[in-house]
């Protein structure tokens, strides 16, 4: 349509009526004179607005799934985010908790044998100073540590100090196959050399080929001289295998050690020794058999009839 005088005056008469309608449509109401003209326009237009609604419909209901799983998924990214950190701290108090109960546990024990002891943890572990079997503990010569000291911790003995630094320290643990300690045997007393064997039982060397040993006896430390490098009485293992003796003058028997090597944790070091050999004082009281529960007979006695016959007779 080209941009004539007339074509414009067409526009404008158009646009006044528009106007005029809506007016009227307006001040009739309900009673509106365009009332059937509408109808007539959504009968005809109204199957077209269904259908474009129903191909919009999906694609806007995507765009809003879309941008409400992004409020979904950050409202998860908070709550994942506050798991974690609540099983940090759920892991962390349980971390705590044990060592507490590590550390009164190695209490307990130094003051059973009355070790003055200092507490140290274990930061590294791995082949120092050209030994198997070592860990580092936080604890130097600042902290009055010096070469040749027993370290134990709650179930017993753990190793030697055997380089000092100003901050750390290494220790060699008892299961190295370097190790070798004095044992006595619990209750008799009988003496030997425990030398470590690796992740296996340590094997121990009775000096009396005749010793009584059986599976289940305990040893502990016999100590040193000037209690260097060991203090006398830490629990060491429990007997697990016996050795024929063959007629030999000593008798070989393996021990269970009483520490997990492989999960060491607090562990203490003896800086001021007994006064007295504990002996067998720090072992822990040996667990009571459980007692055998008592079985109860019941015996059926038949009763006899009143003729004191044989129910077979009286019948017959």
């Amino acid at each position: 349509m080209r941009d004539t005088r007339e074509s414009r005056l067409l526009l404008v008469l158009l646009v006044a009526i528009a106007f005029a309608l809506i007016t009227v449509d307006i001040r009739a109401g309900e009673e509106s004179p365009v009332d059937g003209a509408r109808q007539a326009a959504a009968a005809v237009f109204g199957p077209v607005e269904k259908g474009v609604a129903t191909a919009v419909d999906p694609v806007a209901n995507a765009i809003g799934a879309v941008r409400d799983s992004g409020s979904r998924h950050s409202r998860i990214s908070v709550l994942e985010r506050e798991n974690a950190a609540l099983k940090v701290k759920l892991g962390s108090e349980d971390i705590n908790r044990s060592r507490l109960q590590q550390f009164d546990t190695m209490l307990k024990r130094a003051g059973a044998g009355q070790y003055g002891i200092k507490g140290a943890e274990v930061i590294a572990i791995g082949a120092g100073q050209g030994f198997s079997w070592t860990v580092t503990i936080d604890a130097g010569s600042k902290d009055g540590i010096e070469r040749d000291m027993t370290v134990l911790n709650g179930d017993g003995l753990v190793g030697r100090v055997t380089t000092v630094g100003p901050d750390t320290a290494t220790v060699l643990l008892a299961n190295d196959p370097g190790f070798t300690v004095g044992t006595r045997l619990e209750k008799t007393g009988e003496l030997g050399f425990a030398t470590g064997q690796g992740d296996r039982a340590l094997a121990v060397q009775m000096l009396n080929g005749k010793a009584k040993v059986s599976p289940g006896d305990r040893l502990v430390t016999f100590g040193s001289r000037a209690n260097k490098p060991f203090v006398p009485g830490v629990p060491l293992g429990e007997v697990v295998r016996v050795d024929p003796s063959n007629g030999g003058l000593t008798r070989t028997v393996h021990i269970r050690p009483f520490v997990g090597f492989t999960r060491l944790d607090i562990v203490g070091v003896v800086v001021v020794p007994p006064r007295e050999d504990p002996r067998d004082a720090v072992l822990p009281p040996k667990p009571e058999p459980p007692k055998p529960i008592p079985t109860v007979t019941v015996t059926v006695t038949p009763s006899p009839r009143a003729s004191g016959r044989p129910a077979d007779e009286e019948e017959s």
